[in-house]
């Protein structure tokens, strides 16, 4: 296909592919671009997965272009995950948007399709920042432009929206300092920069860059160490049985969370001997359903997780219902037992796709639904499907697990989603919130500086305390969220030591006896500990 000078439906779908492909590989390098200390640099990550489900839609769309546009947008829209995968699907809906007139595509098109993607993007974020992918997308749709109504080839557009991209992605430190003083250029830029490598390889034949080339620093992510298995299941079985079952788990693997009551117990298990995990369950006189088993080596399990989690039966029929999306299988069970009608998991890391969330709003019996997504960075996706829902979809904008359980708290079925809203919202805005992650790459901050491996604890007003120790950042947060009284919601993740948790449970009795406290295991992971202080 080199030496074409136009594009028809076929090199869209090629180009589209290939983007998916070199983006794939070139994920976990974008995603160690991320600046900020703690654990969320998923990035790259979501914007393939972005794709993938594009490419998806396309294998069912007609080979024409029309069909073909139609099916990026939906399939980009439906499948956007995270703010960057947003803001490519917004891309990408705005190029289709143009090159759907357009059977044949020639350079002129093409130039008015990256016009329109860049301005589809700018549209998606409420504030713009330059120095992100923004600022790529509209410098390399400018050059186009300008070579284009110069008469320019599709080679010369291509090459001047290539080169004024690349140059905008290396001027992103300068036009943003959290960039300038990590010593990387923007993440988001970075990906949608593969675009240009993906088209122009198809049209020019020009090779695709290896990883490296998106950043030369970056390395590789290590593969994962430890048991190859995930094992989740819900597990029906008296009290007095979870002796030997916790006994019969602890003897085949790690990161164990068995969290409920009652006779339901939501079970999580790393091992390298699935059957052994599922056959505890019957040896102990229980019943195992719901069985979901992720490799961990071949997929990363924060991001490959079994996304929707329906852990208990159906809801009856409401005004209003919640759909809350949860970080780990605990918290979940938590959302569900104050009455959300459903759980998508989800949050740091392991962003929900629009697609997801929409199969959840859809599922639930209720004239209207409300939903929290709990994380910042699933906001805009929880956004999106307010416009693609068969029924009235309210988003409180909660980002954060404790705020959203808190928000859960205030929920009323019989009110009206724009009533419950208000409720909950002003109930999630009432939580004080904190959290403690461990640093996964050296950095600065107004608590000092940060090496890969310390002990952060976070605010709503970012890192304010940096420690050798998860106890130590956690005590600093709560020095920080809590009075002489209050009430106060401790969510262990799947990395908390029992002894470090005693440990935050002594120090709060010896200096915050006033305060009612609440702990839960949530097995979320890469955080051990989360609060929430009222």
């Amino acid at each position: 296909m080199p030496g074409v000078e136009h594009i028809e439906a076929a090199t869209l779908r090629t180009t589209l592919r290939t983007f998916a492909e070199v983006l794939a590989s070139h994920a976990a390098a974008i995603d160690r671009l991320n600046v900020y200390p703690v654990p969320d640099g998923d990035t790259g990550t979501n914007m393939a997965r972005t794709l993938e489900a594009v490419v998806s839609e396309l294998d069912r769309a007609a080979l024409e272009m029309d069909p073909t546009c139609q099916a990026v947008s939906h399939g980009s829209l439906m499948g956007a995950r995270g703010n960057s995968g947003v803001i490519l699907s917004q891309i990408l809906r705005g190029m289709a948007t143009v090159l759907a007139e357009r059977p044949v595509a020639d350079a002129r098109a093409v130039a008015d399709g990256l016009r329109e993607a860049a301005t589809a993007a700018y549209a998606a974020v409420m504030r713009p920042v330059e120095g992100t992918i923004l600022t790529v997308a509209r410098e390399a749709a400018n050059a186009a432009q300008r070579v284009a109504q110069t008469g320019g080839s599709l080679t010369d557009v291509l090459t001047a929206a290539h080169t004024a991209g690349a140059e905008a992605l290396d001027r992103t430190p300068q036009l943003l300092p959290v960039l300038q003083e990590a010593g990387v250029v923007d993440a988001g830029g970075a990906g949608y920069l593969l675009f240009f490598d993906a088209v122009r390889h198809v049209v020019e034949g020009r090779p695709l860059p290896v990883p490296d080339d998106v950043s030369p620093a970056a390395t590789p992510a290590p593969r994962p160490a430890g048991p190859r298995y995930e094992v989740m299941y819900l597990l029906e079985a008296d009290d007095a049985a979870l002796v030997s079952f916790r006994a019969a788990w602890d003897r085949i693997g790690d990161s164990i969370v068995v969290v409920g009551g009652d006779g339901l117990w939501n079970c999580h298990v790393h091992t390298d001997d699935v059957g052994a995990a599922v056959e505890a369950a019957l040896d102990c006189g229980g019943r195992p359903r719901a069985i979901r088993v992720s490799d961990l080596h071949e997929e990363q399990a924060a991001v490959h997780l079994a996304r929707e989690a329906q852990l208990l039966a159906p809801a009856r029929p409401v005004t209003t219902a919640v759909v809350a999306v949860a970080s780990g299988p605990g918290l979940a069970l938590a959302f569900r037992e104050a009455g959300a009608a459903r759980v998508v998991l989800g949050g740091q890391t392991m962003n929900p796709s629009t697609a997801e969330l929409l199969a959840a709003v859809e599922a639930v019996e209720a004239e209207a639904v409300v939903l929290l997504p709990n994380n910042g960075n699933v906001v805009s996706v929880a956004e999106a499907v307010v416009g693609l829902a068969s029924r009235p979809v309210v988003v409180v904008p909660t980002r954060s697990m404790p705020a959203g359980l808190a928000a859960l708290a205030a929920h009323r079925g019989d009110a009206t989603a724009v009533d419950d809203a208000a409720a909950m919202a002003e109930a999630a805005g009432q939580v004080r919130v904190g959290e403690v992650t461990q640093a996964v790459r050296d950095s600065g901050s107004p608590a000092g500086p940060i090496r890969a491996g310390d002990w952060l604890g976070l605010a709503a007003d970012g890192v304010v305390a940096v420690a050798p120790d998860p106890v130590a950042a956690a005590t600093a947060v709560l020095a920080r969220l809590l009075g002489e009284e209050g009430s106060l919601l401790v969510v262990t993740g799947e990395s908390a030591h029992p002894a470090d948790t005693d440990a935050v449970r002594a120090w709060l009795q010896a200096q915050h006896p006033g305060v009612v406290v609440e702990v839960r295991d949530g097995g979320q992971p890469h955080y051990p500990f989360l609060f929430g202080a009222r």
